[in-house]
């Protein structure tokens, strides 16, 4: 099965290009200071090297504003400025060289503070997002949905007055059916490129499951260009979390994914553990794997395990005391516990490299 996309048109926010026949994107936010230069990029660098391609960062102030400058200088991937409330520190964003800006229209929604940073946007070919949330949206109505549209069209009319069209609008709530039905709407009535995300997710383990469902089902839709996967966790797993929704779908033809068995009483090695070095000892080649995807089986037992890792591009089938290693479904050799990692890496190495 492959996906037929919604028909959006193209932006480019600094060198990556959203819509379109563009891949689905993959961003997240940082969760440091802007102002501590020094922090934020490590961590811009981290999540780069997980997968990041776009990344967000919080601008309070005028000082987090002016600092955008001189982060860019220290990092590759595009950078958006995360505006609430005071619509300067756009205008300020802008002129230190922002790729991209999220206006909240929950706490922006003066007209002539619109159109101040439109102008500026304008001026300096800088896209702009328009980003609902559930939690500011005005309610003025019975239906959360409806008065979250409704607040997008009345930008989007702002934004039509001076034939701007590099916007993006985003509808996140903590509930996925209302998040979804957002979407579904709204995608009927422009063409503007759609970021995903379920927003107040939770902590991993519920915010993986809310945002798979939502992200996931809008995704099958077609519908979606960019998206955040919110998680109360470290930055680097919304990351990760975002490449296994699109390589569950088919939207993500690069990387290592990991094939294993959920383990039942046949399994005689700790799998979990063997697992969880794997993914460990996977992450840096992440990024460096491009060519396509490298699907890797681990599997415990006898009774699927042999299967599973043919069909895989490498594979270790365990049975007994020992492993069987699989590569492009030919059995290469035995291996024992105390190599499999090794034996394991070395081999993706090879595939990377």
């Amino acid at each position: 099965m492959k996906i037929k996309r919604r028909k959006s048109r193209k932006i480019f926010v600094g060198n990556i290009s959203i819509g379109g026949s563009s891949n689905i994107t993959i961003q997240s936010m940082t969760t440091t200071d802007t102002k501590d230069v020094d922090a934020t990029v490590r961590q811009i660098r981290e999540l780069e090297l997980a997968g990041a391609q776009i990344i967000r960062v919080a601008v309070l102030d005028n000082q987090a504003a002016m600092e955008i400058r001189r982060i860019k200088q220290k990092i590759k991937i595009p950078i958006v400025a995360d505006i609430h409330f005071d619509y300067r520190l756009a205008l300020l964003a802008i002129e230190n060289g922002a790729d991209k800006i999220r206006l909240n229209p929950g706490n922006i929604e003066k007209a002539w503070q619109i159109e101040a940073v439109l102008k500026a946007a304008i001026k300096n070919k800088v896209p702009i997002r328009i980003g609902l949330n559930s939690g500011s949206v005005k309610r003025t109505r019975k239906n959360l949905v409806d008065d979250m549209i409704a607040a997008a069209l009345g930008y989007e009319k702002i934004f039509k007055k001076y034939n701007f069209k590099d916007m993006i609008f985003s509808f996140k709530t903590h509930d996925v059916l209302s998040t979804i039905e957002a979407y579904r709407k709204f995608a009927k009535l422009t063409d503007a490129p759609l970021h995903l995300g379920v927003t107040a997710a939770g902590l991993e383990a519920t915010g993986l499951v809310k945002s798979s469902i939502g992200i996931g089902a809008l995704l099958l839709e077609g519908i979606g260009d960019t998206l955040r996967v919110s998680l109360t966790a470290e930055p680097v797993r919304e990351v990760e979390a975002g490449k296994n929704i699109l390589s569950a779908l088919g939207l993500r033809s690069e990387g290592i994914e990991i094939i294993s068995c959920p383990t039942c009483g046949r399994c005689k090695i700790d799998l979990i553990s063997v697992v969880e070095q794997a993914v460990e000892a996977f992450r840096p080649l992440q990024k460096k794997y491009t060519a396509k995807k490298l699907k890797v089986a681990l599997m415990g037992c006898v009774v699927n395990g042999p299967g599973e890792a043919k069909e895989a591009d490498i594979g270790i089938a365990w049975g007994g005391s020992s492993g069987i290693l699989f590569k492009k479904g030919k059995k290469i050799k035995n291996i024992s516990k105390n190599s499999l990692i090794k034996t394991l890496v070395a081999e993706v190495k090879n595939e990377v490299v």
